[in-house]
């Protein structure tokens, strides 16, 4: 238990900060995760279209520093590499 006021509130601001942060990483995994699934079932225009909003997603999340840039940076890099390929292909 804490001993102090600003150790209460600490405690309080990092819970808030733990629920937020834990938010944002699942609606990237979601956005990311739907643009995998459409690659893997073929479907290179349905994961176009899902593309742009898991792009904006993770950087919004790296700006926020809830992960790293240069984790971000891969992401994006490796996944618009995964759809553009499936769009030249077929």
């Amino acid at each position: 238990m804490p001993n102090h006021k600003s150790a209460e509130k600490r405690i309080r601001q990092n819970e808030k900060r733990r629920v937020r942060n834990q938010h944002y990483k699942s609606t990237i995994r979601n956005r990311v995760k739907a643009v995998r699934d459409a690659l893997e079932a073929g479907q290179a225009g349905q994961a176009a279209e899902a593309l742009p909003a898991a792009l904006r997603q993770i950087d919004k999340v790296a700006s926020k520093g809830v992960i790293p840039k240069r984790r971000a940076s891969r992401l994006i890099s490796r996944l618009t590499k995964a759809v553009n390929k499936a769009q030249a292909e077929g």
